[in-house]
């Protein structure tokens, strides 16, 4: 993915709840990493989501944390405030704990923004918590590899 971004010379950020920085820490894992990659953040509460990434309350009141709606916000915000190509955002509930009869554990939703599109996935995934969590940053990484191969050729 690095070197595809590298090759369009694209910045790209990240927004991450449950994932708590996984996504970030795999994408500056690589050498030359600095060249696409100039921030990420961790809102794993509310408030984070709504003071650093500028997600509207509102929504957050509505449809809750885990939701499109959230992820829309943050891939958008987050693109918005790292003024990046293309911003990537991830909300759900890892476990093993935290999961309910409409929002069980394993409800993940990838949120993606560019000047191309706006999109979101929705993840049901079966699993422990790490395994949610890495399954969450590889269905990311496939996304992002998608679009620019979509989007950017």
């Amino acid at each position: 993915m690095i070197e595809l971004l590298l090759n369009h010379n694209l910045k790209i950020s990240t927004a991450e709840s449950c994932t708590g920085g996984l996504l970030a820490s795999y994408i500056t894992s690589f050498a030359g990493s600095s060249s696409v990659f100039d921030m990420g953040f961790v809102t794993y509460s509310n408030d984070a989501k709504n003071q650093l990434i500028g997600v509207n309350n509102d929504t957050l009141h509505s449809f809750g944390a885990v939701s499109k709606e959230t992820a829309l916000e943050m891939s958008k915000g987050v693109m918005d405030k790292a003024q990046s190509d293309i911003g990537v955002s991830i909300t759900g509930i890892a476990g093993p704990d935290g999961g309910t009869k409409d929002k069980p554990v394993g409800l993940v939703y990838i949120s993606l923004c560019s000047k191309f599109e706006h999109i979101y996935y929705q993840l049901n995934l079966d699993g422990d918590r790490t395994e949610i969590r890495h399954k969450t940053v590889e269905k990311a990484i496939e996304m992002v590899v998608n679009h620019v191969n979509k989007c950017y050729n």
